[in-house]
């Protein structure tokens, strides 16, 4: 019997051609028909019907039905990145995030919208594109009716329903629903930036932060409110901003009553319960739950002040302290005005 701890299924007799279930209908290692996809096809259904998911991690009890699935789930364990560029020190735990990076040295787009001109070098990112003019949701949960353009958001959701966080991080034991999220939190401990802005030296954590970067370069604002003519360079923007209407608070803590318009509130809340402080001082070992309380805490040590007013002179460590000494301008004025 195999071992739960190197991905095999813990119970489940094994075919010695590919390491598969022998309980789930297999293709013949020895078949001699070319039709290849079908027979994939049909044994993907077959371990449909079966609802079989007989491939476990022995680091955290996570399941899937297929092993390749369990070694890409391995990884967020190991941290192994067996993918190189060959042009760089980039590595990846998948091929297609290998494909994506190298696409950035060889700067071809191939992949354009025939709505905007935007372009890109891979389909996939064409795909989701289009999504942005088409409103197209294919993603549907089969609980709710919660619907999303991409799949990886909608396995987000689904944990919702089940409160599954398969991914833990291995040095502070924080855990996640999903790769990408858990791969996100690793870079607070690392100060990995892997997103490199291709017009300056701006790189970011987060892809989602590089668009937003990469705005400013451009000027592009294409989303747009249809409430009051606010427009946006990047979509998270604008759904932000409409919660500013609607009163929504999507983002739930799953460990008491509180919920917050924005992601990152939410993020801020959370640590209460954890009191990780993951974000630390080079220079005197200060730690600190936010990267924005950080980054206050840094230019307290060099002097900076990067907030300046556009009436005078003065200039600020933060945006709270520029917004004190905004007023001393305004009540001048109001003075003026009632003289």
């Amino acid at each position: 019997m195999a071992m739960a701890g190197y991905g095999s299924p813990t119970g489940v007799g094994q075919n010695w051609c590919d390491g598969s279930p022998t309980e789930v209908s297999q293709v013949n290692c020895d078949s001699k028909t070319n039709d290849v996809e079908e027979q994939a096809a049909a044994q993907q259904v077959n371990l449909n019907n079966a609802d079989e998911k007989p491939y476990m991690c022995g680091e955290c009890g996570y399941r899937v039905a297929w092993k390749s699935y369990l070694s890409r789930h391995m990884r967020t364990h190991t941290g192994e990145k067996p993918y190189k560029c060959d042009q760089c020190d980039y590595s990846a735990a998948l091929k297609s995030s290998l494909d994506q990076h190298v696409a950035k040295h060889t700067g071809e787009k191939p992949y354009m919208c025939g709505e905007c001109g935007y372009r890109t070098g891979n389909r996939s990112s064409l795909s989701r594109h289009m999504r942005t003019h088409t409103g197209e949701k294919p993603y549907k949960c089969d609980q709710c009716d919660y619907s999303a353009t991409r799949k990886s958001h909608l396995d987000g959701h689904l944990t919702k329903h089940t409160g599954e966080k398969p991914y833990m991080c291995g040095e502070c034991g924080y855990r996640a629903a999903t790769n990408g999220t858990i791969s996100q939190h690793m870079r607070t401990h690392t100060g990995e930036k892997p997103y490199k802005c291709d017009q300056c030296d701006y790189s970011a954590a987060q892809t989602s932060t590089l668009k937003d970067h990469l705005a400013k370069h451009t000027g592009e604002k294409p989303y747009m409110c249809g409430e009051c003519g606010y427009r946006a360079a990047a979509r998270s923007s604008l759904s932000r901003h409409m919660r500013t209407h609607t009163g929504e608070k999507t983002y739930k803590c799953d460990q008491c009553d509180f919920s917050a318009v924005q992601k990152a509130s939410l993020f801020q809340h959370l640590v209460k319960h954890t009191g990780e402080k993951p974000y630390m001082c080079g220079e005197c070992g200060y730690r600190t739950a936010h990267k924005s309380t950080l980054s206050r805490h840094m230019r307290a040590q060099t002097s900076e002040n990067p907030y300046k007013c556009d009436q005078c002179s003065y200039s600020a460590a933060s945006k709270s302290i520029l917004s004190r000494h905004m007023k001393i301008h305004t009540d001048a004025t109001t003075l003026t005005l009632q003289l």
